[in-house]
């Protein structure tokens, strides 16, 4: 391996070395606090050596990896939603572990693997990334053992992504024996022009089936409202933002290479999988009255809008698909950093009678939210309503239109249940419930201030897009 491609593999190194860092700690007993302040400066290395690499990229480590601006793109989203995700992870078990060492473990290797399948353009690193990210989340969302729904969320998780490996091996099996190769240029050009057998169809169907699972797809969604609800909040977020972005990155980068696009019935099976979701998770979350239950449910809804700008296969639908990530991650951290301000040792902020008149005890608080799911909404002048936009854009050029037309008559419903979060945020019926006592002052404010940041970068997007989408344009070239 060369020295260029050593530095490359920069960003990934600096964020294996991460881990390795925290088990020395752990094994040093040193406190939470330590471990929390060198995890964060450790992901703040990564964010440097990202953009350090920059003018060496594209390059590909064969076979297993390439690393292009499409990958650092995905890297850095995956990295800051990870050190958001990291400090709210502090005030959050502070309270509830006297020490959560191995908590930091599991997170970074999780990251790690997710950072692994940006990279991938080979079976073999897809399936340890993807498995990397899985065994840990297994650990993270039953890490509250003696917490309601904690294990049982844990066991559901597992034994469904278990099936869903063995329908990827399997599917990676029968595209080797039909393709002879693993790797994805490899794949295309076996196929060639000539179009796909029935086995390359098979085997990519039960892909697609891996797939959908990991982004809570329709019908592979039933696992995703109990995890999201028996989770620690901090995994429900990591899982809701880290865990799909890395899933979308390898699938984005698999289409991409052997130009999906050129296969209709599996276009077909996209479109169809994506009117499901954006209808049965809007249907679903319309009666939910726990917050986290509802906002699984609609990120089924958006990942179905967030495939509209997948079928298209062009340049316009990957910008757009990019830039919807980056507003949905902002979006659902600042709605899950609210959770976490909120929650107590007792329970979990995930009641919306809790939120009756919080703008009356907590009005930042409150706004904060308003914004998030106001975005969530695609009201106009948020980040998520500029989302929607090119996304619609994306589908206009290609003339998607079926899919087009559910997410926008999807959309409609979805202002239900989003405005009447808002509502109960202004009820004159002020919630009885008391908030938690601040124990680390600093981590505390520091939370605030971030959340207070994010509320400003989703309008500042919703209104001043522009650096954000030429920074992308400007990624995407690298290739």
């Amino acid at each position: 391996m060369s020295e260029l491609q050593l530095l490359a593999l920069l960003p990934f190194i600096v964020l294996a070395m991460a881990s390795v860092i925290v088990i020395l700690l752990i094994a040093f007993r040193l406190s939470h606090t330590v471990i929390q302040v060198v995890g964060f400066l450790m992901m703040c290395m990564v964010v440097f050596a990202t953009w350090y690499v920059k003018d060496t990229l594209p390059k590909e480590i064969a076979p297993l990896f390439i690393v292009d601006g499409q990958a650092a793109l995905f890297t850095g989203l995956i990295i800051f939603c990870v050190l958001v995700i990291g400090l709210f992870s502090y005030i959050y078990f502070e309270e509830r572990e006297e020490n959560p060492k191995e908590y930091y473990i599991l997170l970074f290797l999780a990251t790690l693997g997710a950072a692994i399948l940006t990279i991938s353009q080979h079976f073999i690193s897809l399936f340890i990334g993807l498995e990397l990210l899985s065994v840990s989340l297994y650990a993270l969302i039953a890490y509250l053992r003696n917490r309601n729904n904690a294990v049982e969320a844990g066991m559901k998780y597992l034994i469904l992504a278990a099936i869903s490996s063995a329908f990827l091996l399997f599917g990676m099996a029968l595209i080797y024996m039909e393709t002879g190769s693993m790797k994805f240029a490899g794949i295309a050009a076996a196929l060639g022009p000539a179009g796909s057998s029935p086995l390359f169809l098979m085997g990519l169907g039960m892909i697609i089936v891996a797939i959908g699972f990991k982004l809570a797809l329709v019908p592979f969604h039933l696992w995703a409202a109990d995890v999201y609800q028996g989770s620690p909040s901090p995994v429900t977020a990591f899982i809701a933002t880290i865990s799909k972005i890395g899933t979308f990155a390898v699938l984005l980068r698999f289409s991409q290479i052997i130009h999906l696009q050129n296969y209709p019935l599996a276009i077909t099976i996209f479109s169809v999988i994506s009117i499901a979701s954006m209808i049965a998770g809007n249907i679903l979350a319309l009666q939910q009255q726990n917050l986290k239950r509802l906002l699984a449910y609609s990120s089924i809804a958006h990942f179905g809008y967030l495939l509209v700008a997948f079928l298209p296969g062009n340049e316009a639908g990957t910008e757009a698909a990019i830039f919807y990530l980056v507003a949905y991650a902002i979006t659902l951290l600042t709605a899950f950093g609210v959770i976490i301000l909120l929650s107590s040792r007792q329970r979990e902020a995930e009641s919306l009678d809790i939120y009756e008149g919080l703008i009356w005890k907590q009005p930042i608080v409150a706004t904060i939210l308003a914004i998030a799911l106001f975005s969530l909404a695609g009201i106009p002048l948020t980040a998520g309503f500029l989302a929607k936009f090119f996304i619609l854009s994306a589908g206009v050029q290609q003339s998607v239109w079926l899919p087009l037309i559910v997410l926008v008559l999807t959309s409609v419903i979805g202002l239900y249940y989003y405005l009447r979060i808002i509502i109960t945020l202004f009820s004159s019926k002020v919630s009885t419930e008391t908030m938690p006592k601040t124990i680390h002052p600093f981590f505390h404010i520091s939370t605030y201030i971030t959340l207070v940041i994010m509320a400003g970068l989703l309008c500042w997007l919703g209104v001043f897009p522009g650096i954000i989408l030429s920074s992308i344009r400007a990624f995407l070239l690298l290739h």
